[in-house]
C-alpha cells in the first residue's frame, strides 16, 4: 500500500520572510513536503539601509578561501532561514529539511498548481519593507548569472 503525500506549494510573494519560514519549519517537522515559489519576492521589514549593512557584515565572517561560505541568492537565503528554524543536527531536522524545495519565480511544472499563502505572514502595506531580491542585489548577487 502506497500513500501519496500532499505537496504544499506556497507563493512567497508579499510574505514576511521570518514569519513565513517559522510556519513552514513547523509544517516540515510535521511531515509535510513543501515547495516555495517566488522566493525573491519575500519581504523583509525594517530600514533597508541597516538590514543591508547587517547582511554585508554577516557575509564577511570567516576566511575568504576557507569559509564559511554564505550564499547571496534569494532562494538559498530562504532555505538557510528555514534550516535555522529546524533542529538541523538531529535526524528529524535533516529529514524535514530534505522535504523543502525553494524556487525563484514559478517553474513550469507548478504553473497550473493551486498555490497557497500564509495569512499570518502577509506584509501590511504600512511601514517600511523591501524584497529579498533587493537585499540580495545590494549584497552582491549577480541577478543575470
Amino acid at each position: 500500500m502506497q500513500t501519496t503525500k500532499a505537496i504544499a506549494v506556497i507563493n512567497a510573494e508579499g510574505l514576511i520572510l521570518g514569519r513565513m519560514c517559522s510556519k513552514i519549519a513547523k509544517r516540515l517537522l510535521n511531515g509535510e513536503e513543501i515547495i516555495i515559489v517566488n522566493a525573491e519576492k519575500a519581504v523583509l521589514t525594517g530600514k533597508k539601509k541597516s538590514k543591508v549593512a547587517e547582511a554585508k557584515e554577516f557575509l564577511e565572517v570567516g576566511a575568504p578561501e576557507r569559509g564559511p561560505f554564505h550564499s547571496r541568492r534569494p532562494d538559498r537565503i530562504v532555505r538557510k532561514t528555514v534550516r535555522g528554524m529546524v533542529p538541523w543536527k538531529q535526524p528529524k531536522g535533516k529529514l524535514a529539511y530534505k522535504r523543502l524545495k525553494v524556487f525563484m519565480g514559478v517553474p513550469k511544472e507548478f504553473k497550473d498548481v493551486e498555490m497557497e499563502t500564509i495569512e499570518q505572514a502577509k506584509a501590511k502595506l504600512a511601514g517600511s519593507h523591501f524584497t529579498l531580491e533587493e537585499l540580495a542585489v545590494e549584497v552582491g548577487w549577480n541577478k543575470g548569472a
